[in-house]
């Protein structure tokens, strides 16, 4: 017969101030007095909050949707960072990456300067939350190391609390990932080796200027054009429907929209480019079809027949990357 476990003395609840139940291990008992552990009690809503998804975590971010764009499209970019109140001492710049060697979340260089990267696994269902952790504990850090990657606290900052929202955001698009070293023109050895190992592996990719959050880029067989906007959905979709049954949603001789996806909240129109037209090239004719859709998403009469079509057929090739 298995003996019987002696009843164990429960600890003593910790006091709470303000009806804020504190932080403990999972396995403690939870400082609000239930007698159950904290990950059966105030810890399982607090992980909830945590994971709950924000469809859209850039909202109300200048530039949003090249922040959506640097996260899901662009090998190699930076973007200077401005924080409400200004730089920390000892701090000289907070740079935004794409991505960073070894898949840092952040890095504190040896003369103080922080490097942010933005295409990371997040430990909750809201970047932005993620981001201003990292950012916080980047800003503290040792200059001249890694930052891991952390959980960030339920109601901890978001990144719209943490810059200026009146700076600039004018992502810096690069050929390579020299901006990961100081004086990269001078790397010799395993360093000059692995800037060249993931220079080859990067997409060639540019910014189409005056048009938020439009990117070019080359690819093997034929060259895209990826446009993320911040126009509603439904909307969107019923201004695209109207110029593509029209024969005006092209960008030219040999191109084609062939349809959009999703990516935090927001739509991204895709066009097929024939490989010999250049980010160049495709500028002004861009900027063009910026045009015709304004007007499109400006007029309400309802959908033609041939528009619905056009519609059902754009919403058919439509999938949803985050």
């Amino acid at each position: 017969m298995a003996k019987k476990r002696r009843p164990q003395p429960q600890a003593a609840a910790p006091k709470t101030k303000g009806g804020e139940v504190p932080v403990v291990g999972a396995r403690e008992p939870c400082p609000c007095g239930s007698g159950r552990r904290y990950k059966a009690c105030h810890g399982r809503q607090a992980a909830h909050a945590v994971t709950e998804l924000v469809q859209r975590p850039f909202e109300g971010l200048q530039g949003e949707c090249d922040w959506v764009a640097l996260r899901e499209l662009v090998p190699a970019a930076t973007v200077e960072l401005t924080l409400k109140g200004g730089l920390p001492e000892g701090v000289p710049s907070v740079t935004l990456a794409t991505v960073l060697p070894m898949a840092w979340p952040a890095l504190r260089r040896d003369n103080g300067a922080v490097l942010l990267g933005l295409q990371n696994d997040t430990a909750s269902g809201d970047v932005s939350r993620d981001l201003a952790d990292t950012l916080q504990r980047a800003l503290e850090a040792e200059p001249g190391s890694p930052v891991a990657a952390g959980r960030p606290a339920a109601d901890g900052p978001r990144l719209q609390d943490l810059l200026d929202p009146e700076a600039p955001f004018e992502p810096d698009v690069h050929t390579g990932f020299e901006f990961w070293v100081e004086n990269a023109e001078n790397a010799t050895g395993e360093v000059a080796a692995s800037l060249e190992r993931a220079n080859a592996a990067a997409i060639p990719t540019a910014r189409i200027p005056g048009l938020e959050g439009a990117y070019w880029c080359e690819a093997p067989e034929k060259n895209h054009l990826r446009w993320v906007t911040a126009h509603p959905e439904e909307k969107l979709l019923d201004a695209l429907a109207r110029l593509h049954a029209a024969g005006t949603s092209s960008l030219g001789e040999g191109t084609r929209l062939v349809g959009s996806f999703r990516a935090h909240g927001l739509v991204v129109p895709v066009w097929d480019l024939p490989s010999s037209m250049s980010a160049d090239d495709v500028a002004k004719p861009a900027a063009e079809f910026a045009e015709r859709l304004a007007e499109a998403l400006a007029s309400d009469t309802p959908l033609t027949p041939e528009e619905r079509r056009a519609r059902g057929g754009l919403t058919n090739r439509q999938i949803t990357l985050s």
